[in-house]
């Protein structure tokens, strides 16, 4: 109850590009929102993006629910 209560981190304002990053080859992409064949994940409470490439690569591991880590 004595808590504090996270704040959230601050959005792109509406018409500003953001970046959005490969977590595996650093591959980036600009524009409101991840391509479309871009794969998202999240790991511990941690959204990441893989690009099309990576996401091929690795399916296997990721219909099997692997963290990227053991990639």
């Amino acid at each position: 109850m004595d808590e504090e209560t996270p704040h959230r981190t601050q959005q792109p304002a509406p018409g500003d590009a953001a970046l959005f990053s490969c977590a595996l080859c650093g591959t980036s992409a600009e524009g409101d929102a991840p391509p479309p064949t871009w794969l998202c994940s999240v790991e511990n409470g941690r959204r990441q993006y893989f690009c099309e490439t990576c996401a091929r690569t690795h399916i296997r591991a990721i219909e099997g629910r692997l963290d990227s880590a053991w990639w």
